[in-house]
């Protein structure tokens, strides 16, 4: 089965903002589509795995693959994925303690070894973190694994006492008999791990109704590390006799090296090496300034006979003429060209959105340590360690299983860490080998190297047209995308639908407004850039061209755009409910006063519904977002303060893409280099948040990137109702100034 699912997320707080929430500079996300056959939750083992002998020095017991017990009474829960921000490790150990009957102050994780066989992502296929799968896909299989170790603690506890484990109840790290025997997990830590455990069908979750941890806001297990500074990231990852590098890549996308010379880089002090990987030119030096010095002295001549060297508005010159014709059809209902003829009243409109950096708090980087022939160890902010594993090991000629990934917390991804050909830790690695793993070497990629060299959301252009009958009913929705492939070019093409790559598409021709003709299609030209999922993929420019233009429709049928809505959503109560419960909190038409609006979007991503409304000033030109209002139902809750995090996350985020960011080339060549060019929310233009989730018993689903897809037209509707004017070129946030 085809399983497409984004790889996003965003930090609540990155390390020096450690509990201050993602109420300040909001970034990106990304979207993995790999066709695998769905790993089942019964392919599952909750079977004993020995423990690590660092882990066995520290008295723990890994009683299964997800649950170890500490003799001073801990419980480490191993967590497959990678805690970029956005909280996993806290639900995830949550999921864990609720059936195995820890409290939360017993919680600790560490990160798992890249082993896909035990730690596959089971809606991926892979060990990775994406498409904000993280609670969901292991939602039942860590109850299980708490399931599990339980049922060994009071095993143990039986044999011991001499009683029916039937009798033993288990509450708060505690074992207990009605006879007054009592023993810590801790205690019977070694006992459990000599128990066989039990199948996965003999297993008894609890009913939700008795939840006493999921459901209920926790505070995040990773708070005091990153207020402190014990939290390790990979740029404090210190080795003996390490080598800092840094790479002089092309200027232009597709340039390669054509000569160079080092002389005056190897004068610079502390420059140890100069070398030329299939990237570019990497300078090792003993610290990272060094580096930097020595990469500037460096004089290198580029090849760009192959390079991308069309303009950002030459591309989207192309886009629009692109448009004038027919693409590939994502989707068909009806007869709507004739519906449109037909129609009492029509309306058109175009909207288009710039390239977009992920710019991730934590730039790229990995340590890499090489023995040739033998294995290497690399650190990383892993998000998908099957890859990272596999592409590492072909560059270095070993055997995937000789590589051994340490995945650390990292700051930020917002898609960007969970590259198809792991691009920064491949470098590194190719780094390490070109010295015959003679030191360890810390590949380090500027904030300048990232957003001139880096992936990017790709430009997107929209043309739509709408038909309305003489009762003001929306009879025809024609909607045609301009945009890149993530997948084009790529070992994941064998994605592509057809002719159709999902992701460019995805939040437009899945539209459930009820509209009896439709037509979505989408045109995909290849261009030099290299793209990447981006925090929400393609719902970050379709929800916002679909809800933008609901609200134009709206309008000239002479309709409240709530009310529009909801005469076409009748048919889908989930979705209904979230637009009904945002509407009521934010007090739908209440009067604002002169030069204030009030927008409202829903949307759909990754499994959960998202509606917003946004309240925003307009003044002298300037756009000023007052307040949103974001109603979220995403299955079952997990830890409700992590999920209002993302939301608000998601909303700054997405507001950065709505007011401001923007990454332009002139002639190929990216011109923004850092924040004093590429622009991001600041912390006094985030807007008051509020976050109501719809309590609900239907299984768990994204939080980490559907926040994002509704903020853009909510804010956009908020300034048509303000001023009568749709703005549709992104970002907007001085655009009406023109």
């Amino acid at each position: 089965m085809f399983t497409s699912l984004n790889i996003d997320d965003m930090p609540r707080a990155i390390r020096d903002l450690a509990s201050s929430g993602a109420q300040a500079i909001a970034v990106p996300s990304r979207r993995l589509f790999l066709q695998v056959a769905t790993i089942g939750i019964a392919g599952f083992a909750i079977g004993c795995t020995e423990a690590s002998p660092e882990a066995e020095k520290a008295g723990g017991k890994l009683v299964n693959d997800f649950v170890r017990l500490g003799a001073d009474n801990t419980v480490t829960v191993i967590i497959k994925h990678l805690d970029k921000g956005q909280g996993i490790a806290t639900g995830l150990a949550m999921i864990v303690a609720e059936e195995l009957g820890a409290s939360m102050s017993q919680l600790k994780y560490e990160y798992a070894p890249a082993n896909v066989q035990k730690y596959a992502n089971t809606l991926l296929g892979v060990q990775g973190t994406g498409g904000s799968s993280g609670i969901s896909n292991s939602y039942t299989q860590l109850r299980q694994a708490g399931a599990g170790a339980k049922a060994m603690l009071v095993a143990a506890a039986a044999k011991a006492w001499g009683v029916s484990g039937a009798e033993i109840t288990v509450s708060e790290g505690v074992l207990s008999h009605a006879s007054g025997k009592k023993a810590t997990f801790g205690e019977m830590a070694v006992a459990a791990g000599q128990q066989k455990p039990p199948a996965i069908e003999a297993l008894v979750l609890k009913d939700p109704k008795t939840f006493t941890i999921i459901g209920k806001p926790q505070h995040r297990l990773d708070s005091k590390a990153k207020t402190d500074g014990t939290m390790m990231f990979t740029q404090d990852v210190v080795r003996p006799n390490m080598v800092v590098a840094v790479i002089a890549r092309a200027p232009k996308f597709g340039g390669t090296v054509a000569s160079f010379d080092a002389t005056e880089t190897r004068k610079v002090k502390d420059v140890v090496d100069v070398i030329q990987v299939p990237r570019g030119i990497a300078v090792l030096a003993k610290s990272t300034w060094a580096a930097m010095q020595g990469r500037a002295a460096l004089k290198v001549e580029w090849d760009l006979s192959k390079a991308e060297t069309r303009s950002s508005s030459t591309l989207l010159a192309e886009y629009k003429e692109l448009a004038q014709k027919p693409g590939d059809s994502a989707r068909k209902d009806g007869d709507v060209d004739a519906a449109l003829k037909g129609a009492a009243k029509t309306v058109n409109a175009a909207f288009t959105f710039p390239f977009l950096a992920h710019a991730t708090m934590e730039p790229m980087n990995a340590v890499v340590e090489y023995k040739p022939g033998q294995g290497a160890e690399i650190w990383s902010g892993h998000q998908i360690q099957t890859l990272d594993q596999m592409n590492a090991a072909t560059v270095l000629g070993l055997k995937p299983e000789q590589v051994r990934l340490n995945t650390l917390m990292a700051g930020g991804s917002f898609g960007r860490r969970g590259v198809p050909d792991s691009d920064y830790v491949v470098e590194a690695c190719s780094i390490a080998k070109a010295t015959g793993g003679k030191f360890p070497v810390k590949l380090i990629w500027t904030r300048e190297d990232d957003m001139q060299g880096g992936r990017y959301r790709p430009i997107a252009y929209h043309e739509l047209s709408g038909g309305l009958d003489a009762t003001g009913k929306l009879v025809a929705w024609k909607q045609r995308i301009v945009v890149q492939s993530f997948m084009k070019g790529t070992p994941f093409e064998s994605m592509i639908q057809g002719k159709i790559d999902p992701s460019t598409v995805e939040g437009a021709s899945d539209m459930v407004y009820d509209i009896p003709n439709t037509a979505f299609d989408v045109h995909t030209p290849v261009n030099g850039v290299p793209t990447l999922w981006w925090r929400s993929v393609g719902h970050t420019h379709t929800a916002h061209a679909v809800e933008a233009f609901m609200d134009q429709m709206a309008k000239e049928a002479g309709a409240d755009p709530l009310e529009f809505r909801r005469k076409l959503l009748a048919k889908d109560p989930r979705r209904l409910a979230v637009l009904n419960l945002a509407a009521e909190k934010a007090e739908w038409g209440k009067p604002l006063g002169a030069g204030r609006g009030r927008g409202i979007a829903v949307h759909k991503s990754f499994g959960s519904y998202v509606a917003q409304v946004a309240e925003v000033t307009v003044k002298d030109g300037a756009i000023k977002v007052d307040r949103v209002v974001c109603a979220v139902d995403c299955g079952v809750a997990v830890n409700p303060d992590q999920i209002a995090a993302q939301m608000e996350g998601g909303i700054g985020y997405g507001l950065c893409a709505a007011l401001y960011s923007k990454l332009t080339l002139t002639d190929g060549a990216v011109d923004q280099t850092n924040f004093d060019g590429y622009r991001v929310l600041r912390f006094s233009e985030m807007p008051v948040v509020e976050v109501h989730i719809v309590p609900s018993a239907e299984p768990p689903s994204g939080a980490g990137e559907p926040g994002v897809p509704p903020i853009g037209p909510a804010v956009a509707n908020a300034v048509f109702a303000a001023t009568g004017k749709m703005l549709t070129d992104m970002p907007f946030g001085e655009a009406l100034q023109a």
